[in-house]
């Protein structure tokens, strides 16, 4: 399959990205701004002023950036006005903050969901891509886990995912919108938030002798961001996408305890790893395995993963080194 920028199907697209002041949306917003694509960067409202990472991102002047909420119905029907590509990737993620507010992974990741499939249809938008997460299988049943995995809510950010996956589906099947699911497995790489793991092992690894996790034995299919990013365009090129839920993984596990391990090793730290029970997720809400099965995305997409574990690993310490300004090390960020 051709990429897109050799065909220049980008080239004068009208794209807006919901959440595009985050980790995965600063570079899927590069990305397409690179291509051509004139987008709209829909970022979350701040009083002061900031647009997350695209505040030090190279294409922050070439964007038209308007700050809101998805929770808003109104905003949202704004922002989507005349544009042809929606990639919807604003939610709340962190499973332990979802403990604590249950309801506002509701009213941000079904709410906002619908928000955005309303905002869609009254305008007519050609393909919306929606972006899901591994989460919602829960511990795999087999592995590898395919799309017809049943679905396992492990955590209430789990469950504000499984909904809004499904009220995507159904805007599919009721009303005929153009709709792509993205379910990417764990993605790493630059400007992760320190609540993720590879952060977390990173910064403790800079600045200390001791790393200090939760439970060390769940396993992870890990993705560097711009395999991810490439996916996303990918699934809104393919005629064969529309209405389907597309994994995006390496179908490779990985152990926390292995991968802290590897990670030193690449830093060339001895550390020593402990465990640390204000960071082990509730025993019924740990998802012990995740490994993808990428048939589909290579059979409906042409993607498959480019960049190797050790080599995400390595770029990602390299700039988490020069911005260790943005991280607490040490410090549990739920």
């Amino acid at each position: 399959m051709e990429s897109m920028s050799s065909t220049g199907a980008w080239q004068g697209k009208r794209v807006l990205i919901t959440g595009a002041g985050g980790f995965i949306g600063s570079h899927l917003t590069e990305s397409l701004v690179e291509q051509g694509a004139r987008v709209r960067a829909f970022v979350h409202y701040r009083g002061d002023g900031s647009r997350g990472w695209l505040d030090r991102s190279p294409v922050k002047e070439e964007v038209e950036v308007l700050a809101g909420d998805v929770r808003d119905r109104d905003a949202v029907l704004a922002a989507t006005q005349g544009m042809e590509v929606v990639f919807h990737l604003a939610a709340l993620i962190a499973i332990p903050y979802s403990y604590q507010t249950p309801g506002s992974f509701v009213e941000t990741n079904i709410l906002g969901t619908l928000n955005v499939l309303q905002a869609a249809r009254a305008h007519g938008v050609a393909r919306v891509i929606h972006t899901s997460t591994s989460e919602v299988y829960g511990t795999a049943r087999y592995v590898p886990i395919d799309e017809a995995h049943p679905l396992q809510a492990q955590s209430p950010y789990a469950a504000s995912k499984v909904g809004a996956d499904k009220l995507v589906e159904s805007f599919g099947l009721s009303f005929n919108l153009p709709v792509v699911t993205v379910r990417p497995f764990n993605t790493f790489g630059p400007r992760q938030s320190a609540r993720a793991i590879i952060p977390t092992i990173i910064t403790q690894c800079l600045t200390d002798s001791r790393i200090r996790l939760g439970n060390l034995a769940p396993r992870r299919d890990l993705n560097f961001v711009n395999d991810i990013v490439r996916g996303f365009v990918l699934a809104a090129q393919s005629p064969q996408a529309v209405g389907r839920t597309i994994n995006l993984g390496s179908g490779v596990e990985t152990s926390i305890g292995d991968l802290a391990q590897i990670v030193a090793g690449l830093m060339g730290r001895s550390v020593e790893i402990s465990r640390e029970d204000e960071r082990v997720r509730p025993p019924g809400s740990e998802v012990e395995r995740l490994q993808a099965d990428r048939t589909a995305a290579r059979t409906l997409l042409g993607w498959e993963p480019a960049v190797s574990l050790e080599e995400g690993l390595r770029l990602t310490v390299e700039w988490i080194r020069e911005h260790l300004d943005a991280y607490r090390p040490g410090v549990y960020v739920v």
